[in-house]
């Protein structure tokens, strides 16, 4: 036995919970925690993955938990790099994603209070908003406890992150190995995942038993838990539709024949009519128009049951019939499981055709605005033209205002752990550095983005990473030279008076190249696809800059009827 310092025994904490990667930026006070890794986490798997923004370190490690259902890590060092971890840190927390923040600090003697020091912060203050819990480390000794708290709390309840904050003269400071015990995660927190009260179980397997429409609405929840096969093989024994939050694409395969689009009007029409929904992983937040009619039916008219592993969920934004505390892959396992016992399959529900259709109306000008040979190019022609040129498992990452709600029209998706958005943080810059850690994951499968330019500039330091790294992703710049969504509310709001939000023309292209990327701009729709193609054939990360028409770009078409049905402005059609 001999001795190791804080850091080592943090490194060795985080081998245990096989994380594989670390984001971040290095600096003086963490430099412990990096030769760690150097001097004996890299045998175990670990590696330090320098970015150049702690934002697109802490977009990283959000990425990282969303596509393999561990807590990603990212590290800053004290003030300013703890600082710009912020905005991805945000974005993990509203979209209830588990990391772990690690921050280096002032020593003990000068912080908290700080007097004086340089890049002195209040960390703990700083963070405390936008993580589950926070502490900091007050001793080496310490160190497994807290690490082992941090995931205990970032993985229960509602996923989100958590921050440890490490003192320099902690990371520092040496004692005998044999003075601590770090252990696996199997002995001191849950490793599998609970289903819900028997009984309640039960009850719910009732409830569809007997209704006579019958939906199944998935959420974030029902993405992190792996429940997609679940729900569809629940929905087929009931016949009945299904649909996911905005954010939880990919649950559901979009081009199963029980699947309506998320937001789309065949799957609002659907939501409104059901006599029974069962809410799977979702608090019906406002992206789910907060479970209200007219996108859902009254609550005097259609009973509930919402499944969640977080208890302040149950019941938050609508009332439900029936509340089951429970991990939703497990518990849509079992409800299938009761309701085999007392009841038959069931085949197709006779409405799903007539919402088929309406769905398929609501798609038809976005699919002939997306054939468009126009010049300047529609931005749906570029939605649709990558789409079809990626695979069917290609990871797709969007960034942007407008850019991301035409890519949710015509980019469809078709399994788990494909589909990569900002949610309901509404956060901009993550694009790229997302697509570098799909692809850090995923180094087999291909990994496109489509991104708004006023987005893609906030990170564009990123492409030094990817090169650095050889993830060789596909990044599609559409450039309309302007905060086009801000802009369009502008025309309206102002009389088209823009202030603020029009670009010079930057050439993406050229800037790719000279990080060493394959770059190309392009300005007729006819080239996106041979673009494509000559991207993906130069063996580089690629990008494709792309002019679209900025006056088609200002509202989408659907927009305003999406906002009117949020407001209950619309008629939901009736079958």
């Amino acid at each position: 036995m001999g001795k190791l310092s804080g850091a080592d025994v943090l490194v060795k904490c985080l081998v245990q919970e096989d994380v594989r990667f670390i984001f971040g930026i290095p600096g003086a006070q963490p430099i412990t925690i990096l030769d760690a890794i150097h001097r004996f986490g890299r045998s175990e798997g670990l590696e330090f993955i320098m970015t150049r923004h702690e934002q697109a370190a802490a977009h990283m490690a959000d990425t990282y938990s969303r596509l393999t259902g561990r807590p990603g890590v990212c590290l800053g060092t004290v003030g300013p790099g703890a600082a710009n971890l912020v905005p991805g840190v945000y974005e993990a927390y509203v979209n209830s994603i588990p990391i772990l923040v690690l921050t280096a600090q002032n020593q003990t003697w000068r912080s908290y209070p700080d007097h004086g020091s340089t890049q002195g912060c209040d960390q703990l203050g700083l963070f405390k908003p936008i993580t589950k819990w926070n502490a900091l480390v007050s001793h080496w000794q310490r160190i497994p406890a807290m690490v082992q708290e941090a995931f205990r709390m970032a993985t229960s309840g509602r996923p989100g992150p958590v921050h440890l904050d490490l003192p320099v003269d902690i990371l520092f400071g040496e004692g005998d190995e044999e003075e601590i015990k770090i252990l696996p995660p199997s002995r001191y927190r849950p490793t599998v995942p609970a289903s819900g009260d028997p009984q309640l179980i039960k009850q719910a397997a009732e409830m569809l038993a007997r209704a006579r429409s019958p939906l199944i609405h998935a959420g974030g929840g029902a993405l992190r838990s792996g429940a997609s096969e679940e729900i569809s093989k629940l929905a087929e024994f009931l016949g009945c539709p299904m649909t996911s939050g905005i954010t939880a694409r990919g649950t559901i395969p979009e081009d199963h024949p029980l699947s309506l689009i998320s937001l789309g009007l065949g799957a609002v029409a659907a939501r409104s009519q059901a006599d029974l929904v069962l809410v799977v992983g979702s608090r019906l937040g406002a992206l789910d128009f907060w479970g209200r009619p007219p996108v859902w039916g009254k609550p005097e008219e259609q009973k509930i049951i919402q499944v969640d592993t977080a208890p302040e969920s149950l019941g938050e934004n609508r009332e439900v019939d029936l509340a089951i505390l429970g991990d939703a892959k497990a518990a849509v396992r079992d409800i299938q499981a009761a309701l085999e016992t007392i009841a038959e399959p069931r085949s197709e529900h006779p409405q799903l055709a007539q919402y088929r259709t309406l769905q398929a109306a609501w798609l038809q000008n976005f699919e002939k605005l997306g054939q468009s040979d126009a010049v300047p190019i529609h931005p749906l022609r570029v939605v649709r033209d990558a789409r079809e040129f990626f695979p069917r498992d290609a990871v797709f990452v969007t960034d942007g205002g407008n850019t991301t709600i035409w890519a949710h029209y015509l980019t469809r998706i078709y399994e788990p752990g494909t589909c990569l958005w900002c949610g309901d943080s509404g956060m901009g810059g993550g694009g790229l550095p997302k697509a570098i850690a799909a692809k850090l994951v995923y180094p087999e499968r291909p990994v496109f983005a489509i991104c708004g330019d006023g987005f893609f500039a906030m990170n564009i330091q990123e492409m030094e990473t990817a090169t650095r790294l050889g993830t060789n992703v596909v990044i599609i710049v559409n450039n309309d030279r302007a905060y086009g969504m801000i802009k369009a509310a502008q025309d309206g709001a102002l009389g088209k008076r823009y202030i603020g939000v029009d670009f010079a023309d930057v050439r993406y292209d050229k800037m790719a190249e000279a990080a060493g990327w394959y770059g190309e701009r392009v300005e007729d729709p006819r080239e996106i696809t041979p673009a494509l193609k000559r991207a993906v054939a130069s063996g580089k990360p690629a990008l494709l800059d792309v002019i679209i028409d900025a006056q088609a770009n200002f509202a989408p078409p659907d927009f305003n009827t999406v906002v009117a049905v949020w407001l209950e402005g619309v008629t939901i059609p009736q079958y």
